[in-house]
């Protein structure tokens, strides 16, 4: 079966055939699975009325547990985002009754960052709603396939999730 990578790579094979193409041949297929599971998240997350940014935060908070809390900090390590960006997530997240802050009661200045009800029912549902969508994905191939796929990829991003700072 031939994908469009095949046809890409067939191309600059023919017109630079001075030049080692192969890694296109991994790498341009993962850049456009990752365009097609943007699109599917993105669809998961709209039948819930979330935004993927909000699915974070909220799949973030549900992750850690009864209560449910994390402090900003937390929730910064966990989605990667500036201070001043995540401090307007929480507002606007607070603003839907999706999270509420609380004092942190181990420290008098700190708030902590809590998941509503509502707010766990949405992550919940969008969180089977896209696994819905990536099982549809990941549907051609076997178990074995896809676990030696998994080992694959997690050998080429150990690497970036493992560097310091």
């Amino acid at each position: 079966m031939e994908d469009e990578v095949d046809r890409l790579v067939a191309a600059w094979r023919r017109e630079r055939p001075d030049l080692d193409v192969e890694p296109l041949e991994v790498l341009s297929r993962v850049s456009r699975l990752a365009r097609h599971l943007d699109r599917a998240r993105r669809l998961a997350f709209a039948e819930h009325s979330l935004e993927p940014w909000e699915f974070d935060v909220l799949t973030s908070l549900r992750r850690a547990g009864p209560p449910y809390q994390l402090s900003p900090g937390q929730l910064l390590t966990q989605t990667l985002v500036t201070s001043g960006t995540m401090t307007n997530r929480i507002d606007r997240l607070a603003q839907r009754g999706l999270v509420e802050r609380l004092p942190d009661p181990s420290d008098r200045r700190g708030v902590l960052v809590r998941l509503t009800v509502v707010g766990q029912e949405r992550a919940d549902q969008s969180l089977a709603g896209l696994l819905a969508q990536e099982r549809a994905i990941l549907g051609e191939l076997s178990a074995r396939q896809r676990s030696d796929l998994a080992g694959l990829l997690r050998q080429l991003t150990a690497p970036f999730d493992n560097v310091p700072g």
